[in-house]
C-alpha cells in the first residue's frame, strides 16, 4: 500500500468567537451541543485550551504558522497585512501528499490567498476592509467571496449577509431573514460534503471546514432563536473589580467593549448567541453524518476549535481582545478515528487538564500524520497525550493583544492561576482559577499572594525583555510604550 494512501484523513472544523464553557460537556448550564458533546465524549476535550491573542487574525496566524503571536508577528487585529510565513499547517500537509481544502472562513492577506490550500470555497463573514469602495476589484468581498455570490445566484442581486440589519460587532440580536438552508452556517457544511463527495480519493484529504458564527451578527434561524427564547437563562459574571461605570457610560453603543446596559438587550444576545451555537451543533453533526455515510469517519482525525471566544457580558464586557476567560478560553476537541494508529498503540479519551493553544494544533497533526514539523514551530505535539502514553508538561502560557487604547494587554495563564498587565495604565490583576474560574475576585493586593504574583509577573517580564516596544527596562515592566498590532521583528522560534 502507498504510504499516503495509509494516513489518516484529517477534519478540521473551526468556528470564530465560540467560549470555551459553552459545551454541554463543559457544564454549561443553558447551551446544548449534542454532537459535539457526542465529539468530545468518544475522544478527549482539553478543558484547557487558550488562544494566546484573542482577536480573529493573530490567532488564525498563530494556528496556521504553529507559533506564538510574537514568533509570527501579528500581536493584534489589523487587516491588509500580507500573509508572508514561510511554512504554514495546509502547505505541509499538501507537500506531504494530502488534497488540502477550505471551506468558510479564512480571513488572511491578500484575500484567496491559498496557504497551502488546493479548493477553496471561502465566505469571511462581514468584513468592513474588505466592503469599501477604493479597493482594487478583485479584493471586494462581493467579487471575492464564494458565498456571496452564491446568496445572490439564489435571491437576487440586491441579497447581503447583512440583509437582517443586524452589524457584524454587535450585540443586537435578530433572526435570520432567509431560508434556514441559504444560512452561512448551512453553506458550509453543504459545500464540505461536495469536497467530500468530489475528492481526489487516491490521495488522504485535509478539510478546513472554518464557520462565521457564533462571530456576531447573532442570527440563527428562527426555530434555534425558539429554544432559547424564553429560557431563564445564567446571568454573566460580576466580580469586584468591574467597571459598571463605562459599561453605563457606553452601554447604549451597539458594539462596545463594555457591553450593554439594556438588560433586555443582553438577556437577547445570550439567547441569540446560544442559538448560534446550537446551529453550528446541529450542522456539525450534518457534516459527521456524511463521514459515517462514506465510511472515512474512522479513518479520521476530527479536531474541533475556535481562534478566540466571546466576553459576552461577563464583568460587563463585550466582544474579545481582553484577558479574560470569556475571550481567552477556547473549545479544543480531538476525536480519533479508531482505525488511526497513534504512537504506542495506545488510546486515550476523556478530559485533559494541560495547557494547551492554537500553536499546538499543526504539530499535533503533522506527527499524527506521520510528517516532518518545521523546525520555526513553537508549539508542542499532543500525539503522546491523545495516545494516553505522556501528558503535555507546560508551565504556562504567555498571551497579548496589543489596541491603541487602554485595553493593550499582556498576561500568564497557568493549569490554576493567571496574572494580567495593562500596557497603557499599569493596572495588574491576578485571579485563582482553580477557586474562581468566572474571575470574579482579584487578589493583586492579597499579601498571601504576593509571591506567586511576583513570580508570574517575572515570567511576563521574561516574556517581553528585549521587545521592540520597550515594554522591559533594567528588568521591570513599563507602562505607557507605544503598543504595535504587527511586529516589525518577529521573535525567532525556539523550540
Amino acid at each position: 500500500m502507498d504510504q499516503r494512501e495509509s494516513r489518516p484523513n484529517v477534519l478540521l472544523i473551526m468556528c470564530d468567537q465560540m467560549r470555551g464553557d459553552c459545551l454541554g460537556i463543559d457544564g454549561h448550564p443553558d447551551v446544548k451541543t449534542p454532537y459535539l458533546d457526542t465529539l468530545a465524549a468518544h475522544g478527549m476535550l482539553f478543558e484547557n485550551a487558550y488562544t494566546a491573542c484573542p482577536s480573529c487574525i493573530p490567532a488564525r496566524a498563530t494556528l496556521f504558522t504553529g507559533k506564538t503571536p510574537a514568533g509570527h508577528g501579528r500581536v493584534g487585529y489589523q487587516d491588509g497585512n500580507t500573509w508572508d510565513f514561510d511554512h504554514m499547517l495546509a502547505q505541509e500537509m499538501r507537500d506531504g501528499g494530502y488534497q488540502t481544502a477550505v471551506v468558510g472562513k479564512m480571513h488572511v492577506h491578500p484575500p484567496r490567498l491559498g496557504c497551502g490550500f488546493e479548493h477553496m470555497r471561502l465566505h469571511d463573514g462581514y468584513i468592513g476592509h474588505y466592503r469599501k469602495a477604493n479597493l482594487p476589484y478583485w479584493m471586494h468581498q462581493n467579487v471575492s467571496d464564494d458565498y456571496m455570490r452564491f446568496l445572490r445566484n439564489e435571491l437576487g442581486g440586491a441579497a447581503d449577509v447583512n440583509g437582517t440589519g443586524v452589524e457584524n460587532n454587535s450585540w443586537i440580536t435578530h433572526p435570520w431573514a432567509y431560508e434556514e438552508r441559504l444560512h452561512p452556517t448551512n453553506w458550509v457544511v453543504d459545500e464540505s460534503i461536495r469536497f467530500l463527495d468530489t475528492r481526489d480519493r487516491t490521495r488522504p484529504f485535509f478539510l478546513m471546514a472554518s464557520f462565521v458564527r457564533p462571530h456576531p451578527p447573532f442570527d440563527a434561524p428562527q426555530t434555534y432563536f425558539d429554544l432559547y427564547r424564553d429560557a431563564d437563562l445564567r446571568e454573566p459574571a460580576t466580580g469586584d473589580w468591574d467597571n459598571v461605570a463605562a459599561t453605563e457610560r457606553d452601554g447604549m453603543i451597539y458594539d462596545s467593549i463594555h457591553g450593554c446596559r439594556d438588560a433586555e438587550l443582553r438577556r437577547q444576545a445570550l439567547a441569540g448567541y446560544y442559538a448560534c451555537i446550537t446551529h453550528l451543533d446541529h450542522q456539525v453533526g450534518r457534516l459527521l453524518t456524511s463521514m459515517e455515510n462514506d465510511g472515512t469517519y474512522d479513518d479520521t482525525i476530527i479536531v474541533f476549535c475556535s481562534d478566540h471566544g466571546e466576553l459576552l457580558f461577563d464583568h460587563g464586557l463585550f466582544r474579545k481582545t481582553l484577558p479574560y476567560e470569556g475571550a481567552t478560553r477556547v473549545p479544543l476537541i480531538f476525536h480519533v478515528g479508531k482505525k488511526v494508529a497513534l504512537p504506542g498503540g495506545g488510546r486515550a479519551t476523556g478530559k485533559s487538564e494541560s495547557l494547551v493553544e492554537l500553536m499546538d494544533l499543526m504539530p499535533t497533526l503533522l506527527d499524527l500524520c506521520g510528517l516532518s514539523i518545521p523546525e520555526e514551530v513553537e508549539g508542542s505535539s499532543l500525539a503522546q497525550e491523545l495516545a494516553g502514553t505522556e501528558k503535555l508538561d507546560r508551565a504556562y502560557l504567555h498571551g497579548e493583544h496589543s489596541r491603541d487604547r487602554e485595553q493593550s494587554n499582556q498576561w500568564i495563564v497557568t493549569e490554576h492561576d493567571k496574572y494580567l498587565w495593562f500596557t497603557q495604565t499599569g493596572i495588574e490583576q491576578y485571579f485563582n482559577l482553580d477557586e474562581d474560574p468566572r474571575e470574579t475576585h482579584n487578589l493583586i493586593d492579597d499579601p498571601a499572594c504576593a509571591e506567586r504574583i511576583a513570580e508570574l509577573r517575572g515570567l511576563l517580564i521574561d516574556e517581553l525583555e528585549g521587545r521592540e516596544e520597550g515594554y522591559v527596562e533594567d528588568g521591570k515592566l513599563v507602562v505607557g510604550r507605544t503598543p504595535v498590532k504587527v511586529l516589525e521583528h518577529p521573535r525567532a522560534a525556539h523550540r
